[in-house]
């Protein structure tokens, strides 16, 4: 899956830079193509000239040499690169990569590179649990990075705990496994809806909800990273969408309902992230209700069931997928609204868990329709949609085990 593949591999100032050595061996063993950019530090730790010898290439330090002028483009090799491997990556180049400090060849590459990047953190472990290293972890994944996340055991320190840099063995693993999900969705056609609807009160008020769209348009990036044609429809929401997505703004939980029936006549895949309001005034002010000394009441009506509808008109062909969001009975009430609304998975939070809900991460159970259930940690949400999305491209070849 890597055979012909050109990858840019960063080395920074850590002790797990001596696993490079095998890790250049693994890929090219598989058929890569490796150059290797290396920091200031990272040559303290192994030499240029082995790395050299391994990647049968020059390894590039600076951003020129100064024996005879030659540039490093680091332009060129943003453009060269299939991807660009950051590994190991300390965390004092993650704080550079997180915040733009291009102070060296590395860093000028990956602020110029148009290629996926992957990186693999090695520090101590209280390093590593650093607030400000998880800050800066969580910015690099909400660029669209890829974490290859440390595992546990004894560190250089003498300490166990989380800070090892994955093994060169399952780092090349993961590169193969992104390369066959690359395009596992080409040509189809994915319907996501995102964000709240904003139910009108009168002309300046609203009925809503907290939800931020986070979820939905991570979703929909994801498809849109694997070839999928993706149509976003989002509610009221201040996020951006990749240039490859076709976006369709609504207010209102009928234009969500109107839009989103109209594309999903076409759709393989239906992806329903919204927080659709499930009830909306009856009656709207055509002007600004004035405060008043006595309570206001707002008698309110069903909204139309999206996802039921939805149901209802499956085609055998079509994948209907829902979301629960649940402060009680969870399981219970999920798998009732798997079968009442005729889904292939249910996407169940529950409020009750640490990292779910409206915030920058979520923790998700992903229930079938054969009445699997999955479970997923805490994670950014841009995690959270790479679980969803193979959960939905393996779902009829029986491997959603095979994710957790």
């Amino acid at each position: 899956m890597i055979q012909g593949k050109k990858i840019l591999l960063g080395v920074t100032g850590s002790i797990a830079a001596y696993k490079v050595a095998f890790l250049i061996r693994l890929l090219k063993k598989e058929g890569a193509d490796v150059q290797v950019l290396m920091t200031e530090s990272a040559c303290d730790f192994i030499t240029p000239l082995t790395l050299a010898t391994l990647s049968q290439r020059p390894v590039i330090t600076t951003g020129f040499e100064q024996s005879n002028g030659e540039w490093h483009s680091h332009i060129e090799m943003g453009l060269w690169a299939d991807i660009l491997l950051i590994a190991p990556v300390t965390a004092c180049t993650m704080s550079k990569m997180a915040n733009g400090l291009a102070d060296s060849i590395l860093i000028a590459t990956y602020l110029a590179a148009k290629c996926p990047v992957f990186f693999a953190p090695a520090m101590d472990v209280d390093m590593f649990l650093h607030p400000a290293t998880q800050v800066n972890i969580k910015k690099l994944l909400s660029y669209g990075n890829h974490l290859i996340a440390p595992g546990k055991g004894e560190l250089a320190s003498g300490l166990i705990g989380e800070g090892r840099m994955e093994e060169p063995e399952t780092i090349v693993e993961t590169l193969k496994s992104w390369f066959r999900q690359t395009k596992d969705f080409n040509g189809r056609k994915v319907l996501v809806s995102a964000g709240p609807t904003y139910e009108a009160i009168d002309p300046v008020r609203f009925i809503g909800n907290y939800s931020s769209g986070k979820m939905g348009f991570s979703i929909a990036e994801e498809f849109a990273k694997r070839g999928a044609h993706v149509t976003l429809v989002a509610g009221p929401v201040f996020q951006e969408e990749s240039n490859n997505i076709d976006r369709i703004d609504v207010t209102s939980a009928e234009e969500m309902f109107q839009v989103c029936m109209s594309v999903y006549q076409d759709a393989d895949i239906v992806v329903m992230s919204a927080a659709v309001a499930d009830f909306t005034p009856l009656r709207v002010s055509p002007v600004k209700i004035k405060k008043k000394d006595t309570n206001l009441v707002i008698e309110l009506a069903p909204t139309m069931d999206i996802l039921k509808e939805m149901g209802r008109n499956k085609k055998k062909d079509q994948l209907l997928i829902g979301f629960a969001l649940e402060s009680d009975h969870e399981r219970e009430n999920a798998n009732a609204k798997l079968i009442a609304k005729n889904c292939d998975l249910i996407v169940l939070n529950s409020l009750n868990d640490e990292g779910a809900g409206f915030g920058n991460t979520n923790k998700i159970t992903i229930l079938s329709a054969e009445g699997e259930e999955f479970e997923f940690d805490a994670k950014p949400k841009e995690a959270v949609a790479v679980d969803i999305v193979n959960a939905i491209a393996n779902m009829n070849t029986g491997r959603i085990q095979t994710l957790i």
